[in-house]
């Protein structure tokens, strides 16, 4: 290693005028053994520079050749891995952390000391030297500059060595003293051996003095030492004295300690006694009062009240640990326990007295209500009945039994109570709805326009013509179809019991007030029943705001109902909502029946009204309150209503499908098609604004479609009608209606219908009108076809057939009078095929006299092209057709 040295310090060094002064052969952790060295050098000028330098030997000789250098400064952290275990690996944290294995443990060591002490006497830096042996180390650098650095074997970093400040003061002063020491070394050094002699013996008297006082000193001493034996001894004198009072003195702190004992725990006592006499006393006037107090009196059920929250707080008084196991706290204790189980079994009692009673009072005024369309109002019971809210909580927390108990006899009375009330209710609505009016008559029937129904409408809407909140009224949906219609075929809307023609304005409007009405009671009803049921019996009406509630939207029959879930609310909560709805269902069971019996005695069109009316209340209880009783009653009816409307709409359509058509007279406009159309009238008229929207827009597609279906089965069944005319005619008669009616969900339909209408008429007009000039059209089809076989137009005319004799005989055959009895037979046939409800007759033979134009000049065109300068025309003109056309369409 130290051949290996010098040569690295000769050839990589020197050059460099740098020192080495340690050495370590390395290869890097982890990785292919590809030895090098690390070496420590300092720079021989100054400032010094102290630098950790990667040498490596060269692939192509035996040269090294330096890789990598490091200032020591950069260096951060020195790991030597373990400082007890021996261990040839380290790690230098440079810019980065390098890993080194040492090809031995001391060669490792002797780098890392040699760091250390450059460290310390040239850089005075903070480098953590971390699992390193504390011997490796030095405590502390000398403050001579001429130490060695690195070893033994090294010379001396620096040569020269300044003097202190205190060193060259003495040298010039013995320099001043001996000026003559720089001429004459000897005579200078003579001097100085014998001041040194003279130095000797001023010290040798110096120490012999010494000794002297040394003497004198421990002869003090030895009297010290007396005197300290005679205090010993007075010392232990006075301890034999003291000791008995000592003895004493014990004796009376005990006794003081035996005294403050006594003290505390009689104060402890005394607290006690205080804690469980403040605490578990019950007034006088309290117990008289859970024995005797008035419950039927404001003032008698305030002080029972009082009286029963004292009792609960003495019971739930907290008792410190071993009050239970005195005799007097358990005599208290049972007697609260009587007391409470006097007072529940008292209150329970008198309140189902008072339920009984409030019962009697309020069937007595359940007559007055009979003949009127309203229900009995039960805010006075629910007045009264709440001044024991406060005791009815105070059972539900000391005595749950006799509050379920109470519960369950509120809720059997008040069903049964309810039940009278409600169904006399409905049978009032039944009467009025099902009432003879008009000579006895049930539901009689008056023609009406549709001026009326519109008019109707807007009265039913009120002036605004949108549907407000409960008040609301609705129209009651029929389809009056013209006299002539209904005499052809029977309505395809009778439901089995009652055509809904059979309803006029008066009776939709009373039906409509009337179901209003039923609702409107009903509401109020519950809603109320259900706040009393919340603050009576002290249950949870609404989530806690610890809780986190989610409506979620459920789909049944198409109706859209919501559902709320409650996430983060305690089950005490919960399960009080889930009372108050087993409770409201309870008493309230026979609404929903009753309701849906009411909306089994109607029909069609009122589904209409009942579906947009019941949305509307359903939306406005669900906005209060998504789970509550009414919300789920009312949407549980709409269910009901809307699977009606559903079965009438597929009534309808499957009605369509089985209609059947007179075969001895002309068609004209199909029933159902005149029907759709009054239904879509008035539905947009009871939809308007409504929340259903989107159940009749389904209803729409479904009819229009199924409506389209049975016009082409009809038109393709006609056997007087042409199937040209009845798609014409009816379909133009469906464009209008959705013209005129711009119902959005429609508006494919309306283009196809339309569609239909145009090409129907086109294919009416060609068949009807076929070939008016038919000699004359074979002619000239028979010159088209010379032409098409290559014949140039020009030299038809010299085609023997075609020639233009033959051409003027053939125009001779069709003068203007022939012509116009043709287009006057004509214009009769098309007028009976089409029907006047519809009145196409002049667009059809608007249609047709453009057909007859066409073909006319197309006759004058190959005239002038295949007989150019011939002078042949036809014997009437364009103008000779629009004056037939005219004269036969007004003489008719």
């Amino acid at each position: 290693m130290t051949a290996i040295k010098h040569a690295l310090q000769r050839d990589i060094f020197t050059p460099n005028d740098e020192r080495l002064l340690s050495i370590v052969n390395v290869c890097k952790a982890g990785k292919k053994k590809r030895n090098c060295f690390l070496c420590a050098t300092v720079t021989t000028e100054r400032p010094v520079q102290v630098n950790v330098v990667k040498v490596k030997k060269s692939d192509k000789g035996d040269f090294y050749k330096r890789q990598t250098a490091w200032a020591l400064r950069d260096l951060a952290v020195v790991d030597a891995k373990d400082a007890v275990k021996e261990s040839p690996e380290f790690d230098l944290h440079f810019d980065k952390v390098y890993k080194w294995v040492a090809s031995s443990t001391v060669e490792k060591n002797t780098f890392i000391s040699c760091i250390w002490k450059l460290n310390q006497r040239y850089l005075r830096k903070k480098i953590d030297f971390i699992n390193v042996s504390s011997q490796l180390l030095e405590e502390s650098v000398p403050s001579g500059e001429n130490q060695s650095v690195a070893g033994g074997d090294e010379e001396a970093v620096d040569e020269y060595q300044e003097l202190n400040a205190r060193e060259e003061q003495d040298i010039e002063i013995m320099m001043e003293g001996c000026e003559y020491a720089i001429a004459n070394a000897e005579a200078f050094a003579e001097k100085l051996s014998r001041e040194l002699q003279v130095l000797d013996g001023a010290n040798i008297q110096s120490i012999m003095a010494s000794e002297k006082q040394v003497n004198i000193l421990m002869k003090l001493l030895d009297e010290a030492l007396k005197e300290v034996d005679q205090i010993e001894l007075k010392l232990s004198s006075y301890e034999e004295m003291l000791q008995s009072v000592k003895e004493q003195m014990d004796q009376i702190s005990e006794s003081n300690h035996l005294i403050h004992l006594s003290n505390t725990n009689n104060v402890k006592l005394l607290s006690e006694i205080e804690f469980l006499v403040n605490h578990m006393d019950l007034a006088k006037g309290h117990i008289k009062a859970l024995q005797e107090g008035d419950l039927t009196s404001s003032r008698g059920i305030e002080a029972c009240t009082n009286a029963a929250d004292a009792l609960l707080q003495c019971m739930n008084v907290a008792l410190r640990p071993g009050h239970d196991m005195l005799h007097a706290v358990k005599q208290q204790q049972q007697r609260f326990s009587d007391l409470r189980e006097q007072f529940a079994r008292r209150l329970a009692s008198h309140l189902n007295s008072v339920f009984v009673q409030q019962g009697h009072d309020q069937s007595s005024t359940l007559a007055q209500h009979s003949a009127e369309l309203t229900l009995p109002n039960h805010h006075p019971f629910h007045r009264d009945l709440l001044r024991y809210a406060k005791l009815m909580e105070w059972l539900k927390n000391t005595d749950y039994g006799k509050y379920e108990g109470l519960t369950k006899n509120y809720m059997d009375y008040l069903s049964r109570l309810y039940e009278r009330e409600i169904k006399d209710f409905f049978e009032v609505a039944k009467i009025k709805m099902t009432g003879t009016t008009r000579e006895g008559k049930k539901f009689a029937t008056l023609p009406r326009k549709e001026s009326a129904v519109k008019q109707e409408t807007e009265s039913l809407h009120g002036s605004s013509g949108k549907l407000t909140g409960s008040t609301s009224s609705l129209n009651k949906l029929s389809v009056q179809s013209s006299g002539n219609r209904r005499s052809q075929s029977s309505s395809l809307l009778d439901m089995g019991n009652m055509s809904a023609s059979d309803l006029d304005v008066a009776d939709r409007t009373k039906f409509d007030k009337i179901f209003e009405q039923v609702l409107s009671e009903l509401e109020p009803l519950c809603l109320a029943e259900q706040d009393f049921i919340s603050k009576f019996f002290k249950l949870q009406q609404h989530q806690s705001t610890s809780g986190t509630a989610t409506n979620e939207v459920e789909e049944v029959d198409g109706v859209a109902l919501s559902r709320s879930y409650t996430s983060g609310v305690p089950q005490t909560v919960s399960s009080e909502k889930d009372m108050i709805r087993q409770m409201m269902t309870k008493i309230f069971r026979c609404i929903e029946p009753e309701l849906n019996n009411l909306i089994a005695l109607h029909f069609f069109f009122n589904s209409l009204y009942m579906l947009v009316k019941m949305s509307h209340h359903v939306w406005t209880a669900q906005n209060v309150d998504p789970a509550s009783f009414l919300s789920t009653t009312l949407g549980n009816v709409l269910v009901t209503v809307k699977r009606n409307f559903d079965k009438c709409i597929s009534n309808q359509m499957k009605q369509m499908d089985e209609v059947k058509i007179s075969k001895k007279s002309k068609v004209g406009i199909l029933p159902f098609v005149a029907e759709f159309e009054e239904f879509a009238a008035l539905a947009e008229s009871i939809f308007k604004n409504a929340e259903r929207r989107g159940d009749l827009d389904k209803a729409y597609i479904k009819l229009i479609r199924a409506v389209f279906d049975s016009v082409e089965k009809v038109a393709n069944e006609s056997q007087k009608t042409p199937r040209d005319v009845v798609m014409m005619e009816n379909f133009h008669h469906i464009f209008a209606t959705l013209s005129r009616l711009k119902i959005s969900c429609l508006e494919a339909e309306k283009k196809e219908a339309k569609q239909k209408y145009t090409d129907h008429l086109q294919s009416y007009v060609i068949y009807s009108l076929g070939q008016p000039l038919e000699k004359l059209n074979h002619f000239f089809e028979g010159v088209e076809a010379r032409v098409a076989q290559g014949i140039r137009e020009e030299e038809v005319s010299y085609q023997l057939a075609f020639n233009k004799q033959e051409l003027r005989k053939v125009i001779k055959e069709y003068p203007g009078k022939e012509v116009k009895k043709g287009l006057d037979n004509l214009y009769k046939k098309v007028d009976k095929h089409l029907c006047e409800e519809e009145n196409l007759l002049q667009v059809v033979w608007h249609s047709m006299q453009d057909e007859f134009i066409r073909q006319y000049k197309h006759f004058e065109g190959l005239i002038a092209r295949c007989y150019p300068g011939s002078g042949i025309t036809m014997e009437f003109t364009i103008q000779d057709i629009l004056d037939y056309c005219s004269s036969i369409a007004q003489s008719h």
